[in-house]
């Protein structure tokens, strides 16, 4: 009997069963074995959520916000409160496509019988040198400077007016016929709170409005990118308070969706009219850095403006925003409100979390 002699692996068949190759193709299969293991625990950590973002159904007239993280506030900016904070993170939620209509509110208002703060007269204990003349229901009107007058006081363009409320904006004699779709104003956040609740929605907090007016573009000046643009959103064309040239087609508040949305489907989101949100509001947030769904301070206060006390955050901008003034269009912009106090451009929208 021949003895068997050891052949010499060179030919591609024989190479097959090499012992080296044999070991080479057991070590590849391990590391895809390795990979799909890693793969499908990670699956099974997260299962619901993983399912559940992807066939998210939001409320009518709502969008849906994917959760992340980003850069609030700004480093470029002049104003010391919108200091930029790194790694705050939001869940996911649903948001209004636009803010509350005049419509909107009307339903509220015809349903629950509820009457906002301007149309309620202030209190003798909490006014009690005002007389019964200053203490008529009433808001807080624009008024612009007389033509010919060339120089005001700081805010002198605010004016108190009996008879001022969301559904006369510029005080008795107005009405908001032929605007049900615009933003609905002289807003307390008292009354926004009110309606959030008959609607089962929320107001955003202060990151949540953030992170979704930026539609997912990281360190932008405005939500469309880093031009100003006359086009993108409702705001003051010409030099504020003395004259407006109307080059976005509006003097006043426009309605609703009159302007592109941003990448979320979200629109005014600059412009139109200033948005409550849940915050108190206080010049240093430092403390929200690196922190999930942060929900601001626990009591507001604003230097600027000593005699108020319990300030909310308020975010957007609005129509009486100018390159010259206030130029707070912006997604890290932000400023303060007295809680009981609305304006002719202070309106608001809401969320609901998921």
């Amino acid at each position: 009997m021949l003895p068997i002699k050891k052949s010499v692996c060179r030919r591609k068949s024989c190479r097959r069963l090499c012992p080296k190759k044999i070991v080479f193709n057991i070590k590849t299969k391990m590391k895809y074995l390795f990979l799909v293991i890693i793969f499908i625990i990670s699956f099974i950590v997260n299962p619901v959520k993983s399912l559940a973002e992807t066939n998210v159904s939001c409320p009518e007239n709502m969008v849906y916000i994917p959760g992340g993280s980003f850069r609030m506030g700004s480093e470029s900016s002049d104003f010391v409160e919108e200091k930029a904070i790194d790694d705050v993170k939001v869940d996911s939620f649903c948001m209004d496509i636009h803010e509350i209509t005049n419509a909107e509110f009307a339903k509220f208002v015809q349903e629950t019988g509820y009457v906002t703060i301007a149309d309620r007269p202030l209190s003798k204990e909490q006014f009690p040198d005002l007389p019964d003349e200053q203490r008529k229901p009433g808001s807080l009107v624009f008024q612009p400077p007389e033509e010919g007058i060339q120089q005001v006081g700081y805010l002198s363009w605010w004016h108190w007016v009996t008879g001022a409320n969301w559904q006369h904006p510029y005080g008795a004699e107005s009405d908001i016929l032929g605007k049900e779709n615009h933003p609905v104003v002289h807003i307390s956040y008292l009354d926004a709170i009110a309606y959030a609740k008959w609607a089962g929605k929320e107001l955003p907090t202060e990151a949540e409005w953030e992170y979704a007016a930026r539609g997912g573009l990281e360190n932008k000046k405005y939500i469309w990118g880093d031009e100003y643009s006359e086009t993108k959103a409702n705001t003051w064309q010409g030099l504020f308070p003395f004259y407006n040239t109307k080059a976005d087609g509006y003097l006043g508040t426009a309605p609703v969706a009159s302007f592109p949305p941003n990448n979320y489907g979200l629109y005014d989101m600059a412009g139109n009219v200033w948005e409550w949100t849940q915050d108190f509001y206080q010049v240093e947030r430092d403390d929200m850095a690196h922190k999930s769904n942060p929900k601001g301070p626990k009591i507001g206060y604003d230097p600027k403006k000593p005699g108020e006390f319990g300030s909310h955050v308020i975010k957007g901008g609005s129509h009486l925003c100018a390159r010259n003034y206030c130029s707070r269009y912006r997604p890290a912009a932000r400023e303060s409100q007295s809680p009981d106090t609305g304006t002719t451009h202070i309106g608001f929208r809401l969320v609901k979390r998921i």
